[in-house]
């Protein structure tokens, strides 16, 4: 039949058993992540100092956790960023001391372990109390989000899909946050404003494959529902292909290019664009045809137009 006739012919479906235990590992192991290692997160969420300093030549991080233990700052996070010649240090809110006295004392720890000159490159500092409400206003985006989302799929399609397409959701944040979690990256405002941004991008290709498995149930009359949802993935694909691609190379460029402050950004957004593109075929369509999805569901408003049309 000539609705049949794609440009491609992948049997998304056929497969979707053999990639759903793929996923759901990968879904495994990043719930470990976060549950076990936890995420690493940011001053916007926990509230302290951040002080960044350049040596003259490289540094060993051994060095810099001795020299703050022993002016009394044991818990400092200490690690590179950018080049080994650039330090990076994270302290816990000090009961507030003055953000300047304490960045010149941490300055002049720093110095006085080194031969070489150290300087100061950038000092930020956050409240505890900011912390926390940032920490519950970004879970609460999140909610939000997701919340919309089902309320609008629902309304536009039918509950099944809108149930698929919120699990893919959620289904693309956790992989995101579970890489976050399994390789210690810090998660801050940039990484949350990533994730949000991800969501839609995940949902607008998902919205894009249903419409079209809509459209197909209504016209195409044989087949079984695995195979409609095929043929709809399959003319949606050169679509999807060139929009994640486009995406991409504009993400990657600003990993690359855009410096250490928005790295976090952009491979956030990267690891998203990836898994999306793939729970936009390998889960919110499955899901719908797991939940019991059938020509019923979206062919009545079809039938009816039929009918009136065979009345005199």
């Amino acid at each position: 039949m000539e609705f049949f006739k794609t440009d491609t012919h992948i049997d998304f479906m056929g497969k979707r058993r053999l990639v759903a235990i793929v996923l759901a590992a990968l879904i495994a192991i990043s719930l470990g992540a976060i549950f076990i290692r936890g995420l690493v997160l940011g001053l916007d969420f926990t509230g302290g100092t951040l002080i960044e300093v350049s040596y003259a030549k490289p540094v060993e991080l051994a060095e810099i956790r001795e020299a703050l233990s022993q002016g009394g700052f044991s818990d400092a996070l200490v690690q590179h960023f950018g080049s080994p010649r650039d330090v990076m240090v994270r302290l816990s809110p000090q009961g507030g001391e003055n953000n300047a006295n304490l960045s010149n004392r941490v300055l002049d720890m720093l110095q006085q372990s080194s031969s070489d000159k150290v300087d100061m490159r950038r000092v930020e500092h956050v409240g505890a109390q900011v912390g926390e409400e940032l920490t519950e206003q970004g879970g609460l985006a999140m909610l939000f989000a997701l919340i919309g989302i089902l309320i609008y799929v629902a309304l536009r399609f039918e509950w099944r899909f809108a149930l698929g397409a919120v699990l893919a959701t959620v289904h693309d944040t956790v992989f995101t946050l579970g890489v976050f979690a399994l390789f210690g990256i810090e998660f801050d405002l940039t990484v949350l404003a990533a994730l949000l941004a991800v969501i839609g991008y995940s949902l607008n290709d998902t919205i894009v494959v249903f419409d079209r498995i809509r459209e197909n149930f209504r016209r195409i009359r044989t087949g079984s529902v695995a195979d409609v949802m095929n043929v709809s993935i399959n003319q949606t694909l050169s679509r999807t292909i060139m929009t994640s691609g486009t995406t991409m190379l504009v993400v990657v460029a600003l990993f690359v290019f855009g410096g250490q402050v928005i790295h976090g950004f952009a491979l956030a957004l990267i690891i998203g664009i990836l898994i999306g593109t793939v729970s936009s075929i390998y889960v919110a369509s499955p899901l719908a045809l797991w939940l019991g999805i059938s020509r019923a569901n979206l062919a009545v408003k079809t039938r009816a137009e039929n009918e009136a049309d065979t009345t005199p």
